[in-house]
C-alpha cells in the first residue's frame, strides 16, 4: 500500500546554530500559544505528553532556521503566520523570521523495488536500554546490524505516525557511519550518529527519524551516488 502526505518546508533568513534549536522551538511555541498542541505535543489538560510522531519539526538547514510541517502540521502553521509579528528572541539575538523559501509538496510513501540513498544527521538511535546491548557488541559488523534494526524501527514509527500501512519488507543498509559524538538531550547524554544508508522506502526530505525529531535530531537528507 501507499500513502500520500503533504510536506511543507519553510526556511527563514538569519542564522541558527544546532545548539539553538531548542530555544528556537520554545520561542515559536510561546509565540503561537501553548493551546496549539501540534507545535509541541504536550497534553496540557493532563500534564502529560502525546506520544506521536511530530507534525511540526524545528531544524537548522544551511545554517538557517527551518520548519518541516507534515499533514495536519501544514494546516496548523497558519497559527504562527497570522501573528502580527513573526520575530523571535533567541538568547541575546532576535530572529526576524523573514521567509527565505517555502515549498509545499505531496509525497507518496511506499516500499519500492529500487533503493534510495540518504544521510541521517545527528541521529539518536540509542536509549538507556538499547545502549547497554549496543555497548556489549564486539565487532563493527554487529554494531552496524544493530543500528540497521533500530533505523528500520524508526522508519516504521514514522509510517505509523503518517497512518501509512506498510505491507512489504523494509530494507535498510548502512553504508558508512560518518561520525559519532555525544550530545545532551533532555538532561541525558546520548550518542549522536551521522550515517549514510540505503533503503527501499522513499523518505521525504528533511524529516526526522529516531529520538528528538522535533528538536532537529535525526534529519534525513537525500544522498547522491554514482548510480543515481
Amino acid at each position: 500500500m501507499y500513502k500520500k502526505i503533504r510536506h511543507l518546508l519553510i526556511t527563514f533568513s538569519g542564522e541558527l546554530k544546532p545548539s539553538e534549536i531548542p530555544a528556537f522551538r520554545g520561542a515559536l511555541i510561546q509565540k503561537v500559544g501553548l493551546n496549539h498542541t501540534i507545535f509541541h505535543n504536550h497534553d496540557n489538560a493532563n500534564n502529560g505528553y502525546y506520544y506521536r510522531y511530530p507534525f511540526i519539526q524545528y531544524k537548522t538547514i544551511k545554517r538557517m532556521p527551518a520548519l518541516v510541517c507534515l499533514e495536519k502540521g501544514v494546516d496548523e502553521i497558519h497559527n504562527f503566520f497570522e501573528k502580527p509579528s513573526w520575530s523571535l528572541t533567541i538568547g541575546d539575538k532576535i530572529l526576524d523570521m523573514k521567509v527565505d523559501t517555502l515549498n509545499l509538496n505531496t509525497y507518496t510513501l511506499q516500499v519500492w523495488n529500487s533503493e534510495f540513498s540518504y544521510t541521517i544527521v545527528n541521529w539518536l538511535p540509542l536509549n538507556q536500554d538499547n545502549w547497554k546491548l549496543y555497548s556489549q557488541l564486539t565487532t563493527d559488523t554487529l554494531r552496524v546490524a544493530f543500528l540497521e534494526k533500530v533505523l528500520r524501527g524508526n522508519i516504521l514509527s514514522f509510517a505509523k505516525g503518517m497512518e501509512w500501512t506498510v505491507d512489504k519488507q523494509i530494507d535498510v543498509q548502512i553504508d558508512q557511519v560518518r561520525e559519532t559524538h555525544w550530545v545532551n538531550f533532555k538532561n541525558n547524554k546520548l550518542l549522536a550518529h551521522t550515517v549514510d544508508f540505503k533503503s527501499n522506502v522513499f523518505l521525504p526530505p528533511y524529516i526526522g527519524l529516531g529520538k528528538g525529531v522535533s528538536h532537529g535530531f535525526g534529519m534525513i537528507r537525500k544522498r547522491k551516488t554514482n548510480s543515481n
